[in-house]
């Protein structure tokens, strides 16, 4: 097994979370397994989350924190991103940091279209894996959600810029866990971030 370039976003917006936990044990694991890896969390980052504009012709220079976090996804062969679902969606600074950063000219490009006239997209190489934690039970997330939000990351986010596959490990009952749970979560997380999967 060949050592990966792993970025891993912990994406929760407080400094003390379950996907900070997560986003450190894949960490943890995959540096014992000879990996390397760059762990940033999106608590730590301070940038305007409006992207302000209706079109990508004049939007907003990115702040030297995105800029930074935008080359280490270029850097990357595997993103590992952690976060909560919370009211069906990705918290609204991680949203933010998505709106602002996956800008045409560095994650996908306008000026040549796919076979079925989509932007080309510029991140391919690169696989992902996403860890989210919800409330939502699973077998409700699948049968009535119908896994909404997975299928917006997967196909809307990173797979339009280019992040194929994307793997998803999805936690339910994360805000009162039953005894046990969260050891057997984090268990999990070290086996995949072993694998550097």
């Amino acid at each position: 097994m060949h050592a990966k370039k792993i970025l891993i976003l912990d994406g929760h917006p407080a400094e003390s979370s379950l996907s900070r936990t997560f986003a450190k044990t894949y960490g943890d694991a995959a540096r014992q397994n000879g990996h390397d890896v760059r762990l940033i969390h999106l608590s730590d980052l301070q940038f305007d989350l409006d992207f302000g504009q209706g079109n990508y012709h004049e939007f907003k220079p990115l702040e030297p924190e995105l800029e930074k976090l935008l080359q280490n996804f270029e850097w990357s062969d595997h993103l590992v991103m952690t976060a909560p679902m919370w009211w069906g969606g990705l918290p609204a600074k991680l949203k933010g940091l998505i709106d602002r950063m996956f800008i045409p000219g560095r994650t996908f490009d306008t000026r040549n279209t796919t076979k079925l006239g989509f932007p080309a997209p510029m991140l391919t190489g690169r696989t992902a894996r996403v860890i989210l934690t919800s409330d939502t039970p699973g077998w409700f997330m699948r049968l009535i959600y119908r896994q909404a939000l997975i299928r917006q990351v997967r196909d809307q986010i990173l797979g339009f810029v280019g992040f194929k596959p994307t793997r998803f490990t999805y936690f339910a009952g994360a805000s009162e866990p039953k005894p046990g749970s969260v050891d057997r979560w984090i268990s999990k997380v070290a086996r995949i971030g072993a694998e550097a999967i």
